[in-house]
């Protein structure tokens, strides 16, 4: 449990005990258990729950809330004292999750945002007012369940970044038809792309391992911070989606034999000879490619979001995913059949192209990933570089002692305990 305890710490995570046992006891308890640490002001961390009751009476809400806020350990609870612990820490923003065994702990496991009971000496009540079972009794079992909930959150929203990365391009053409420029993509390469290669991609990051850092980051709030946010339409559509738009562009007008020519004679499609025709499918075959290695360094890209993939200024991620490797490979064959096999060319409007016009685009996914390697490697010296907390994780921009943090809950023989995930802020 101590180890478990200073993992859960270094996740954000605020782990607070709920005892009977008198104060003296609950203290020892908590310093054995790393809850509370040598440094502790214990008059501060800990109170005998008599407080909160002043001549039998709670507390109104915000002394209350004022007292919860910075308190870890609770001696001498009443049943009911827990449940106004929890509506307190509920009160000032606070995800709670609250952990118990008795008949008794059924309304805190019941108020609480998640009740985890105890599957092994945890009582039928318990259970039945609980949200999970703990099948192992273990405060282990309750960080890795953290850690996993946060992986899967992730790699949700990752997929989310990806998918949504190329619509910028593949919207792109359509009003560039607006201002003259020639075809650029048909509605068929665009379904190719979307359902041939994006959506298998895609469901592939589900697969994704945690980056190094994960359990070090702050969560994202469940209330304040919805899974698709500014910050994922911001990364997708108005950084990554763009970065692909300028590489297929720029790779439809120079890698094209003769698109910049058809360009600049300024002729209407309906005006198009048989050469013309075949130059601007070219050009189009370039688009699709050019966007196809777009996608593929977007989903490299996005394997990460702080950690540098190739370790460039730290240790690399690498590409541990064999499941999405195999998508890389599947996209690249897809692509190049899509322009070289005869069948493939009629259905979708493309057409065969030169080695360079194959080759050239390859600049626009070295450059994709690179400029993603600055961006990650910026934000690591933003935001990792400040001087280490009391347990030796890197202080975040905005970090004090007024921040609301992550928290959980577990059962210690006669010690109620319960984790909250606060108001925590992206770094």
């Amino acid at each position: 449990v101590p180890e478990s305890v200073v993992a859960a710490r270094g996740a954000g995570i605020r782990v607070v005990m709920i005892t009977g046992d008198y104060l003296k006891t609950a203290i020892a308890i908590a310093h054995n258990v790393n809850i509370l640490q040598p440094q502790d002001d214990e008059d501060m961390a800990a109170v005998d729950c008599a407080r909160l009751r002043p001549g039998g009476e709670y507390l109104d809400h915000s002394e209350m809330d004022v007292l919860t806020s910075s308190v870890r350990v609770f001696a001498r609870a009443k049943p009911e004292d827990k449940l106004e612990i929890v509506k307190s820490l509920q009160r000032q923003g606070a995800v709670t999750a609250m952990t118990g065994d008795g008949v008794n702990d059924a309304p805190a496991l019941k108020q609480g945002d998640v009740g985890v009971a105890m599957g092994i000496r945890g009582t039928e009540v318990a259970k039945d007012a609980a949200d999970i079972v703990l099948q192992d009794d273990n405060f282990a079992s309750i960080v890795d369940g953290i850690e996993q909930g946060r992986l899967s959150s992730e790699n949700l929203q990752k997929s989310i970044m990806y998918t949504l990365c190329s619509k910028i391009p593949q919207v792109a053409p359509t009003f560039g038809e607006l201002f003259g420029l020639p075809q650029a993509l048909t509605v068929a390469q665009v379904l190719l792309i979307d359902i041939g290669t994006d959506i298998w991609t895609a469901i592939a990051y589900a697969l994704q391992p945690a980056e190094s850092k994960l359990m070090a980051r702050r969560p994202r709030h469940p209330r304040k911070e919805k899974l698709v946010n500014s910050k994922v339409l911001a990364y997708s559509y108005g950084y990554m989606g763009q970065l692909q738009m300028i590489a297929c562009w720029v790779m439809f007008f120079y890698a094209s034999p003769k698109v910049m020519e058809l360009f600049l004679s300024g002729k209407s499609p309906n005006d198009y000879t048989d050469e013309d025709k075949n130059a601007d499918t070219q050009g189009m075959s370039v688009y699709y490619w050019t966007l196809v290695l777009g996608q593929i360094a977007a989903a490299i890209s996005t394997t990460t979001k702080m950690q540098s993939v190739f370790g460039c200024g730290g240790a690399a991620y690498g590409l541990p995913n064999s499941m999405l490797n195999y998508m890389f490979v599947g996209e690249l064959v897809l692509g190049l059949v899509a322009i070289y096999c005869a069948p493939m060319q009629a259905w979708f409007d493309t057409a065969w192209l030169p080695l360079p016009s194959i080759l050239i685009p390859i600049c626009a996914f070295v450059a994709i990933c690179l400029i993603e390697e600055i961006r990650k490697a910026l934000g690591r010296a933003c935001f990792d570089t400040s001087e280490p907390d009391e347990i030796g994780r890197p202080r975040r921009a905005g970090e004090g002692q007024d921040l609301h943090v992550p928290v959980a809950a577990l059962k210690l023989g006669p010690c109620s305990c319960f984790c909250l995930w606060g108001q925590p802020q992206r770094a």
